[in-house]
């Protein structure tokens, strides 16, 4: 068996014996979200090389959908995740279509504008719940039959969208699609010169990131029973970010690697206070300096992985 597979099959034990293992499972729950933000995030900029300054528009507005679908007209969690995922993606699609025209700096700062539109719609909507948000949103059931009160049947739920969410990232970026999308990442003036049309190729890319944003979000809404501006705020922004580049640019893991880090240390470094951001920015220079490739992608060139 290849060590990259073992590696996975491991991970894999380990998340199916959370509850076992005596961890919290709203932590786990809320790492995997974010692992999945992280993940929609990476295959724009990782594996694209687009810089969105507005992936959290995507984000929130997934949970706010879902929760005021779910508070107000009592949608069951599955129908209400799938509707928030699809206004995500519907978002994107016209976003995308919008920033697509432009690269680099231009197309971060477009995102980052239409983002901020997003933001003050959910500020001023009556549905949203201005500056309150939605709150006591609660998990109902999936599909009817299984009450997701429980954390721990909330876990395995969570768990199975974040298997979900990887392994079709995996997918894509192996696929014949995904090498495309490595190409432009590389060489955008080469891949139009073989004949590839690059703006379809990225505006496909972009939508899919805004579509996997949408499940992290939807489901991010039902763990903690609440949509706030925070999930739409540009400091998101820059904590996916963050996550994608302490933990590997353009690894299938690195993404999740990082929401590990970065959701530990606001978890255990809370104690200290007003010295968190102190903390926290010592931590990132060091990553930085020792890890340019990020952790994993450090880990799997050392050990010579396909992580």
């Amino acid at each position: 068996m290849r060590p990259s597979r073992v590696f996975y099959a491991l991970a894999g034990l380990f998340a199916l014996a959370v509850p076992l293992l005596g961890i919290y499972p709203v932590f786990m729950m809320k790492l995997l979200c974010f692992a999945m933000f992280a993940c929609a995030f990476n295959l724009l900029l990782g594996f694209s090389g687009m810089l969105s300054f507005g992936h959290a528009a995507f984000f929130g507005a997934a949970a706010y959908v879902t929760s005021w679908l779910v508070t107000a007209h009592g949608w069951g969690a599955a129908a209400a995740i799938l509707a928030g995922t699809l206004a995500a993606g519907a978002l994107g699609v016209v976003i995308g279509a919008i920033a697509i025209r432009r690269r680099g700096i231009y197309f971060a700062m477009i995102t980052m504008a239409l983002a901020q539109l997003v933001y003050f719609v959910c500020l001023e909507a009556p549905f949203t719940g201005g500056e309150n948000g939605l709150q006591g949103v609660p998990r109902g059931s999936l599909l009817g039959v299984l009450p997701l009160k429980s954390d721990v049947a909330m876990y395995y739920l969570v768990l199975a969208a974040f298997l979900a969410v990887f392994v079709f990232i995996r997918r894509v970026v192996h696929s014949p699609f995904g090498q495309v999308l490595k190409a432009i990442r590389e060489n955008e003036p080469r891949a139009i010169s073989l004949g590839y049309r690059t703006e379809d190729y990225k505006w496909m890319a972009f939508v899919l990131s805004t579509f996997l944003a949408g499940i992290a979000g939807g489901t991010k809404a039902l763990v903690f029973g609440i949509a706030t501006l925070t999930d739409v705020d540009w400091t998101m922004h820059g904590e996916v970010v963050l996550m994608s580049l302490v933990g590997g640019l353009g690894t299938v893991f690195g993404p999740a690697a990082g929401a590990l880090i970065l959701t530990a240390m606001e978890n255990y470094l809370a104690r200290f206070g007003d010295w968190v951001t102190i903390t926290q920015g010592a931590i990132f220079v060091l990553c930085v300096l020792a890890f340019r490739r990020g952790v994993i992608g450090e880990l799997a060139a050392a050990l010579r992985l396909q992580l």
